[in-house]
């Protein structure tokens, strides 16, 4: 599943993320959370400036997606192509 994303402009910790999807301009879901307290939500994963994968939990609204959180994933956690989870 490919979702057409926005470039937008966040912090996420020390780390300003700018034109978001730039490489690809989609992201591609890669877990999904259908019983989240928030409601249903999933991991998307994108790539930012100079390639960098981020990994975005969001949530589906009706006239938006909501953003729970982004982080830069850590190797030694994923797969090399950061879509399969090695440990948790």
């Amino acid at each position: 599943m490919a979702i057409k994303a926005r470039p937008f402009k966040t912090q996420v910790g020390d780390v300003e993320v700018e034109g978001f999807f730039e490489e690809e301009d989609f992201c591609v879901v890669i877990e999904e959370y259908p019983d989240d307290a928030r409601g249903p939500s999933c991991l998307i994963l994108g790539h930012g400036m100079e390639h960098r994968p981020i990994h975005v939990v969001c949530s589906p609204k009706p006239h938006f997606l909501a953003i729970i959180t982004a982080y830069l994933p850590d190797r030694g956690e994923w797969s090399d192509d950061f879509k399969v989870r090695t440990k948790r």
